[in-house]
């Protein structure tokens, strides 16, 4: 006993320097401008901080979210001093989801004249609400999202697009949109399956709406650690971010985009570029069976 003591004592002191550093972060300064919905700090030199910053609307999505945050990470994945992002919800929790009242006119009006014209420009809308989490797959720098308190239905569509998830043993996700009369196409659908591997879960949370709670999102893997309180938990996501950007950012960054880095990394790159720069049709050229 004494040794698990001792041990626990040793971890939360070298936990501490990253304590005062969360202490030190703007969780109540508002948003960072230009933005009004997202504040936007640097606590370590190469760690990027991002939080939904809407404490007063429970971090309701609104509209101007959805395009800030395109614009946010868009200037992250840029940004070479950057090497790791932590994600978070200022105040009593991570976030409600999609604000209903200040999109009601794109969702439930949307434009056109006849049906064929209102569902394209559905379509048109929901591809823009997905390029919103796209964007965080997208980025190049590894993206550690820390949840506490109530992650629902748009918040779920966000955190799977994270690398690594982690929360608070108060945390719970909820898959809501079927309780609103929506599917949760914004990417939960897509990446939830994957995260946790099991369609059947999957299933069963967005067609009940049931909430998840901390200790089942360990167990089915959609989070990889759990930490007893919010300033805790954002001191053990600032640690682990520390150490991620004291890597290569060239290993860190080919490892989350191993993917399409080989990709790039054959003849038909420069068959196709040399077509299209002799105004040749891609059906005269020869490329390599797969």
């Amino acid at each position: 006993m004494a040794f698990i003591l001792s041990s626990a004592f040793r971890k939360q002191a070298l936990l501490i320097p990253f304590i005062n550093a969360v202490r030190g972060m703007s969780s109540s300064g508002g948003p960072t401008p230009p933005f009004t919905t997202l504040s936007v700090s640097r606590p370590a030199e190469t760690v990027t901080h991002v939080e939904i910053c809407r404490p007063e609307k429970r971090n309701a999505m609104n509209k101007a979210f959805w395009l800030e945050m395109v614009d946010c990470f868009s200037q992250i994945a840029e940004d070479s001093e950057c090497r790791v992002v932590v994600f978070s919800g200022a105040g009593k929790l991570f976030t409600s989801g999609i604000d209903l009242m200040g999109m009601a006119s794109d969702i439930l009006q949307p434009e056109g004249d006849d049906t064929a014209r209102i569902s394209w420009n559905v379509r048109r809308i929901i591809a823009k609400y997905q390029e919103t989490f796209s964007v965080i797959e997208k980025c190049p720098k590894p993206v550690i999202v820390a949840v506490h308190g109530a992650c629902i239905g748009g918040g779920v569509d966000l955190i799977t697009a994270c690398d690594i998830r982690l929360c608070t043993q108060d945390a719970w996700f909820q898959v809501k949109e079927v309780d609103i009369g929506l599917a949760a196409d914004v990417g939960t659908l897509q990446r939830l399956p994957r995260v946790i591997g099991s369609r059947s879960l999957v299933n069963e949370l967005a067609f009940t709406a049931r909430k998840m709670y901390a200790d089942e999102a360990k167990s089915c893997g959609l989070v990889s650690r759990v930490f007893p309180d919010k300033e805790t938990m954002m001191a053990g996501a600032l640690e682990m971010a520390g150490e991620i950007a004291s890597k290569s950012p060239v290993a860190v960054q080919g490892t989350k985009n191993t993917w399409n880095m080989s990709m790039l990394q054959t003849q038909d790159l420069m068959k196709s570029a040399q077509a299209a720069m002799e105004k040749k049709s891609l059906k005269n050229i020869t490329f390599s069976k797969l």
